[in-house]
């Protein structure tokens, strides 16, 4: 039993440490579109929101992604691209 639960707690280590890697791509790749977004004129910003929208329209998969998390995604891309990090 001890066993078990040592390799458990292994097993959960390792999947924090890739969750703490993902974050960190995250981050990092939210910096680099703020960084890239401010140095755009506001008229190729709001082309590139545009071109992303219709993107995401294009690319929805039909019943295989869940309505929540469709909305999830449109949320955070919107909060992306509208309101960059400070």
């Amino acid at each position: 039993m001890k066993n078990l639960i040592a390799e458990l707690l292994v097993k959960l280590a390792e999947k924090e440490e890739e969750s703490k890697e993902f974050v960190a791509q995250i981050e990092a790749l939210e910096i680099v579109v703020t960084a890239l977004l401010r140095r755009m004129e506001q008229s190729e910003q709001q082309a590139l929101i545009t071109s992303i929208e219709a993107a995401m329209h294009d690319a929805r998969p039909k019943g295989v992604v869940t309505t929540h998390d469709t909305q999830l995604l449109q949320q955070y891309l919107e909060k992306l691209l509208t309101h960059p990090r400070s």
